[in-house]
């Protein structure tokens, strides 16, 4: 049950673990309960920012996950401005990260960033459609080896107030590559080409870097899920 806790956590968690520590030790020289509730926070805090190593599914075509959470939503919209997209309507899946979830982010795609956006908004229940309208959010465009192009969104939440990328405009990533995170609680939206069919549902649990998207090559699913 604990082994998926046990696991390094990324550097940008250290910090935070050792005022959460900190805090624990005032706590619990006051009091042995609040010493006990400071301590659980403590893990959790550790697990929000575990790191665990991911085995990425090779292929030139792949989409995967760039969040574990779980498909909130998966429709056709107007692909927002920002993203600079070619196509103008996009197949969305918005995957939601819930605060017990990994919030390390991966690259969907192989392929060079073309565009990063970042817009200061508000703090939303990130569950919620207008939150990829209105919350603070970080935007990527990625073109891939073949000259396609993909969008992904991080999105703040209720309790999340910090967005942390590691990359810049003009980094050429491999799927499954770590890029950012979003603390604490979040949401993320990928942006398809609307003739790419998604190979996800809604409330499906998505697991980052791992679990395939879609495929780029294929423009039809049958009924049995089979690509065709």
């Amino acid at each position: 049950m604990f082994d998926r806790f046990l696991v390094p956590i990324h550097r940008e968690g250290w910090p935070f673990v050792a005022i959460f520590a900190g805090v624990t030790f005032i706590m619990a020289l006051m009091s042995t309960f609040l010493g006990f509730v400071g301590a659980i926070l403590t893990v959790w805090c550790y697990a929000f920012f575990r790191d665990p190593e991911r085995v990425t599914p090779v292929g030139d075509n792949w989409i995967v996950s760039p969040a574990d959470g779980v498909v909130t939503a998966v429709e056709v919209v107007t692909v927002p401005d920002e993203l600079e997209l070619k196509e103008k309507s996009c197949t969305r899946i918005s995957i939601f990260l819930s605060v017990f979830d990994v919030h390390i982010n991966r690259v969907p795609c192989s392929g060079e960033i073309k565009k990063i956006w970042y817009y200061p908004g508000t703090f939303l229940n990130a569950s919620l459609d207008k939150a990829s309208e209105l919350n603070e959010r970080q935007a990527f465009k990625i073109v891939t080896h073949d000259n396609k192009e993909v969008g992904f969104v991080q999105i703040a939440g209720l309790i999340a107030r910090r967005i942390v990328s590691f990359v810049k405009e003009g980094d050429k990533m491999l799927t499954g590559q770590r890029f950012g995170l979003i603390r604490f609680g979040s949401r993320m939206d990928v942006y398809l080409p609307k003739d790419v069919a998604p190979l996800v549902v809604k409330g499906q649990k998505m697991v980052a870097g791992e679990t395939v998207l879609a495929d780029m090559s294929a423009k039809e699913v049958g009924r049995e899920g089979q690509i065709r």
